[in-house]
């Protein structure tokens, strides 16, 4: 049987803070056009693994490795010298957004183009004809084209993030890590968040792994679960894989008094 080409490969990966092993040697696999939903409680080492794929804190030394689109981005505990060239492709949605609140909507976007037209002619604002274009074609996918001129802070966190998204689209990311995209944000602004990534995975192919503690949006939108608890993958599998006494083991007793009556369990 032939197996789809892996565009991110975890093997045997560790991480350890002071105190605390994040991640315990964690293997997972994804194949590109995946949309994947990372769980687990907090502290399991979600958000970890999400920053090691994209080269954003280094693993132990060992023999863990990490790759994207077949080229090492870290090993042994070392970012390897083609990282860069793996982030280009890696577009990363933080939690807090990450916007620069002084600039406009409209520049934060635009900042996803660095690596394509260098870092003084952004720094100046000299956008070439192309990028404004395609700043704003991904503004408008998102649904805040008309926020462009705004400065970010003066913006609702739905929309920050979802130009935050846009960001990585101007980029040419063709896998987009998503690290709790919605925990900050209300239930209207988080469902169009998820609706927005699911749209670009099944329409543009996107690969997409998004962290979530809303068990019922992994559900929802992914096809396929990763759960971690302690550092350690305890389930990989299909969503409609994922029962009530998988969850609890995962979660702990409490999850059944916490997950409201009536989910898709």
């Amino acid at each position: 049987m032939t197996f789809p080409a892996a565009v991110l490969s975890v093997r045997n990966v560790s991480k350890t803070y002071p105190g605390a092993r994040a991640l315990d040697g964690v293997s997972v696999r994804v194949t590109r056009g995946e949309m994947i939903a990372l769980i687990g409680p907090s502290g399991s080492g979600k958000s970890t693994l999400l920053r090691a794929i994209a080269g954003l804190v280094t693993i132990d030394a060992g023999d863990g490795v990490i790759e994207g689109f077949g080229a090492t981005v870290q090993s042994r505990g070392r970012l390897s010298g083609s990282v860069r060239d793996a982030r280009r492709r890696i577009g990363f949605v933080f939690q807090q957004f990450n916007l620069v609140g002084r600039l406009s909507l409209f520049t934060n976007v635009a900042l996803g183009s660095l690596g394509q037209i260098g870092f003084w002619r952004g720094l100046l604002g000299r956008w070439p004809s192309a990028t404004r274009d395609a700043v704003m074609v991904a503004l408008t996918r998102v649904g805040v084209g008309d926020r462009a001129g705004q400065r970010a802070n003066s913006l609702s966190g739905g929309q920050q993030q979802r130009g935050a998204i846009a960001r990585t689209l101007v980029q040419g990311a063709e896998v987009v890590l998503a690290d709790e995209p919605v925990a900050s944000l209300d239930p209207v602004s988080a469902r169009r968040v998820m609706d927005i990534l699911r749209d670009l995975n099944r329409n543009d192919g996107l690969t997409v792994l998004v962290t979530l503690h809303q068990v019922d949006y992994a559900l929802r939108y992914c096809d396929r679960v990763i759960a971690l608890k302690s550092g350690r993958v305890t389930y990989d599998g299909p969503a409609s894989g994922l029962g009530r006494d998988i969850l609890i083991d995962i979660y702990g007793p409490e999850f059944q008094d916490a997950f409201w009556e009536g989910a898709p369990l």
